[in-house]
């Protein structure tokens, strides 16, 4: 009995030679409203939700090296959650042992789930009625509860697991800033940058049966455009991960890398949604299922800061008096708001505090959380500058304060680069400098072991 306990172990060791080192569990919690609600995502929309097409989910990931506190990953099915409801759901839990700097929530960015409280604050033409923001309130109280619900549940759910690393790629994501004589516009634009790596994190029992698996992808969520709540691409490419594993009942979850000047194409059909989620999981249940992935190790270094990002000054007293008195929608909303701020003796905001996270797997992986609709530049050049084999990029991470453009995308302009900061409610845009501002910082995070030596295209 003995040698049979001995062999048994040699062989559980051979095959998870991980097992004691890491603690991992999953949860999901469904978020899907009973009722009708306002969605987010297109300014356009003026009534509360038609139906349901899909069921949209919040799950969860909680892992611990060793004798480390726990951290916990939360996907959600949602265009943005904003810093407000995060640091809402950090509070209850704490008495988990959560802090900030372990705590990462990255937003699907889906445009067909509910609107948040506090989340793109001038989307809509004019203000909701109190019908509708009574919705608004309702469901965001209902969503912290869940995100608090899922991640206690993940925590609840760790036993000793693998965690393991592959990448593949899927070609969905186009860039969509086509070049005109009057600046980009939202069109597909094939030549434009792109980026179509997906990493794929699967987490796995000591059973052999796979209890996770986490992918990111950099691409927007906005193959639909109707009125009723659906998790677009990122929420199909989770139910059919969930299918491939179904034997193991595991979970998966999809995040968005750096794809604020990415979309979905072709789009705006129910079979493109199919098409596009279906490749994905496709792809990431074959990286999942290959000999060739790697082992993470700890310990797990997690570090959060929150930058300044400086705008441009803004506009004055008297042509914000115009706009307001000439402009409709959201336009008029946006010059009467900082108006009203003058009138009233306040200062208008000069910078835009900015969360990024980071979160160091030994010496194996390097995965980065930014806040914000980040475009693809971010994402190529952390990859030219840190290893790309070693790196994970999530932006819509933690909070929603807008658009992140890089330099490039700040001086030809256009949505990404200027326009889309009045649904923000932001006086102006970016100041130059934006994009060295948060790669620096991000460089003094990362650890140096993740440092390419030898970086490509001239970058520092």
């Amino acid at each position: 009995m003995l040698l049979k306990i001995i062999v048994c172990s040699f062989l559980l060791s051979a095959t998870f030679p991980t097992q004691a080192a890491w603690l991992a569990g999953a949860a999901r919690v469904n978020i899907t409203p009973n009722y009708p609600v306002r969605l987010a995502g297109y300014g356009s929309r003026t009534k509360l939700s038609e139906g349901v097409k899909v069921e949209i989910w919040a799950k969860a990931i909680a892992i611990a090296w060793d004798a480390q506190p726990p951290s916990v990953i939360i996907t959600v099915d949602n265009c943005g959650v904003p810093g407000s409801l995060r640091d809402e759901v950090l509070a209850m839990l704490r008495p988990q042992g959560i802090d900030s700097a372990r705590l990462a929530i990255n937003s699907s960015h889906t445009h067909c789930a509910p609107a948040l409280r506090g989340a793109l604050r001038n989307l809509f033409p004019s203000e909701m009625t109190p019908e509708h923001l009574a919705t608004v309130d309702r469901y965001t109280n209902e969503l912290r509860d869940a995100l608090a619900k899922v991640a206690r549940d993940a925590l609840a759910d760790m036993l000793p697991s693998r965690l393991q690393l592959g990448y593949g790629s899927v070609a969905f994501a186009m860039n969509r800033r086509l070049p005109t004589p009057n600046g980009p516009v939202n069109q597909p634009y094939p030549q434009g940058p792109t980026d179509h790596d997906l990493p794929v994190l699967k987490i796995t029992r000591l059973d052999g049966k796979v209890r996770a698996i986490f992918t990111s992808y950099a691409c927007h969520c906005t193959t639909m455009s109707w009125n009723f709540i659906h998790p677009d691409w990122a929420g199909i490419a989770q139910l059919h991960m969930e299918m491939a594993y179904s034997k193991d009942g595991a979970i998966a979850l999809t995040a968005i890398g750096c794809g604020a000047d990415q979309n979905p194409f072709p789009r705006r059909t129910e079979d493109d949604v199919r098409i596009h989620g279906y490749d994905l999981a496709h792809e990431a249940v074959r990286v999942g299922n290959s000999t060739v992935l790697t082992d993470l190790h700890g310990p797990l270094r997690c570090d959060i800061k929150t930058l300044a990002l400086d705008l441009e000054p803004p506009p004055g007293h008297d042509d914000l008096a115009q706009l307001a008195s000439t402009k409709t929608g959201q336009t008029q909303r946006h010059a009467q708001h900082f108006l009203g701020m003058l009138d009233q003796h306040q200062n208008l905001p000069n910078n835009v505090p900015y969360i990024m996270q980071n979160w160091a797997f030994g010496s194996d992986l390097d995965m980065i959380m930014l806040a914000g609709e980040v475009v693809v530049d971010y994402g190529l050049r952390l990859k030219r500058e840190l290893d790309p084999k070693r790196l994970w990029v999530n932006s819509y991470s933690n909070d929603m304060p807008c658009y992140i453009p890089s330099e490039r995308v700040l001086k030809e302009g256009g949505y990404e680069g200027a326009g889309a900061m009045i649904y923000y409610l932001r006086p102006s845009k970016f100041a130059p400098g934006v994009e060295d501002k948060i790669i620096g910082a991000l460089r003094e995070m990362v650890p140096a072991e993740f440092v390419n030596k030898k970086p490509k295209n001239g970058n520092k």
